[in-house]
């Protein structure tokens, strides 16, 4: 099937990369001339694993191509997925203008029939002003679908290629019936395709998101308890999470949610509430929650230092706002990075892949480590921040020597207590008893 992408976003790459390794003719454009270029010269934008080997055989093998001409994009093909940024407005809501401004220009250029496809996560009564916005542009007939995104970063191409789930909107059998054809090879094994109306699949993914922030927060607030109790928040998690009704997933304390999308969309879905009059009290609870507990290391830290941190070193490690992502949006790192340099700290930070990002963002207001311990070296204590697999088993002689003390405040709870008493480290996590040193 010939399928056109607008937008090579996170999304909008997965999605047309995936999409090409099942056999179909996938066009993706984008309006980044110099992206696009690069795209074609097989430079993959954005750090995703297992992404860079199908991206190469598809161009390879010509079933993956890119553009910045919208015209040529969808010609040919059935169905056209915007993939396009909705980030929040002023008020918290999201701001459709991409999409609906992509939208309107596609009304300009169809004609014969074409499905098009929300992919970007967007508020409920999307898919109406999509139709509004190309009616007056076209008397060809069209089909506007909601199909969202259920893509955790680090893990994007498994959750495509083999999902638990495909939730379809749509009212338009067409629509149904080519939607059907085109997920039918993601979900070989028996995994639901659910087909719903627009409205119904637009709430599923705010919903979704809401409900896994929701968790994340949820688990915060028991560790903070914990640690005002004498429990053990890895002990309480155990306990809950073999519990089928709660399950075993999103669970885990640390120092807040981050990244592209549970921030934008609990934002936004509280947001849509409020517009339809509605207080939705738990969502306001759950981002002041978050709030707080981005600087919950911070608070440990200067507690430890007497209040004050003017003139101490720290190493960090971790920027990513999870592992296995380049993603630093809405990270915990970046607040608490602003918090200690604010304070008269300073900082240096490793990450396996988030550094350029940084970079670009901060420029020399921390400075950088080509390896973990060289972050080490002169710091006062050192701050975990991303749960990156190769800081889980360190070797402990090497953070001995490298740091000035053995302090660590862990915000990922990486390490087992008796191990940090053992070594003579002040350790200090999320949810847990503080290891005194020796």
């Amino acid at each position: 099937m010939k399928i056109a992408v607008v937008g090579t976003g996170y999304v909008g790459l997965v999605t047309g990369t995936c999409l090409a390794e099942t056999g179909n003719d996938v066009i993706c454009v984008d309006i980044n001339l110099q992206k696009v270029e690069k795209m074609k010269a097989g430079q993959l934008p954005i750090y995703e694993p297992g992404l860079e080997q199908l991206f190469h055989r598809n161009i390879n093998q010509g079933r993956l191509h890119f553009t910045s001409n919208l015209a040529e994009a969808i010609e040919e093909a059935k169905i056209i997925f915007l993939a396009l940024p909705t980030p929040p407005g002023g008020d918290g809501a999201a701001d459709l203008s991409y999409v609906l401004g992509a939208a309107k220009d596609i009304a300009k250029i169809i004609k014969e029939y074409k499905v098009i496809v929300t992919k970007s996560t967007v508020p409920v009564g999307t898919a109406d002003k999509v139709r509004a916005v190309m009616s007056p542009e076209t008397n060809v007939e069209f089909a506007v679908v909601s199909n969202p995104e259920f893509l955790r970063e680090g893990v994007a191409v498994e959750d495509f290629m083999k999902p638990d789930r495909v939730v379809v909107g749509t009212t338009d059998e067409r629509a149904r019936k080519l939607m059907g054809e085109l997920y039918a090879p993601y979900v070989r094994q028996g995994n639901p395709i659910i087909f719903m109306d627009e409205r119904s699949s637009e709430l599923t993914k705010y919903a979704a998101n809401s409900f896994l922030a929701t968790k994340i927060s949820f688990m915060n607030e028991i560790a903070n308890m914990c640690e005002l109790v004498g429990a053990d928040v890895d002990m309480v998690r155990r306990g809950i999470g073999a519990d089928e009704r709660i399950g075993k997933r999103f669970l885990f304390a640390g120092i807040g949610y981050g990244g592209s999308c549970f921030p934008k969309d609990v934002q936004a879905l509280a947001k849509s509430a409020e517009e339809n009059q509605y207080d939705f009290k738990i969502l306001n609870s759950v981002m002041s929650v978050n709030e707080i507990q981005k600087k919950v290391l911070v608070q440990k830290v200067k507690k430890y230092y007497d209040g004050d941190v003017k003139g101490k070193h720290f190493a960090l490690w971790g920027l990513a706002f999870k592992p296995e992502t380049d993603d630093i949006r809405e990270a915990p790192a970046l607040y608490i990075i602003d918090e200690l340099v604010e304070s008269g700290a300073t900082v240096t930070a490793f990450d396996p892949e988030a550094m350029p990002n940084i970079k670009a963002l901060l420029g020399d207001k921390i400075a950088y480590a080509e390896e973990p311990y060289a972050a080490l070296e002169n710091a006062d204590a050192l701050l975990i921040v991303t749960e990156w697999s190769l800081f889980r088993t360190p070797d402990f002689d090497k953070l001995t020597n490298g740091l000035k003390s053995k302090v660590i405040f862990d915000g990922r709870n990486l390490y087992d207590l008796d191990k940090m008493h053992e070594g003579g480290f002040y350790y200090n996590s999320i949810g847990r008893k503080v290891v005194e040193q020796k």
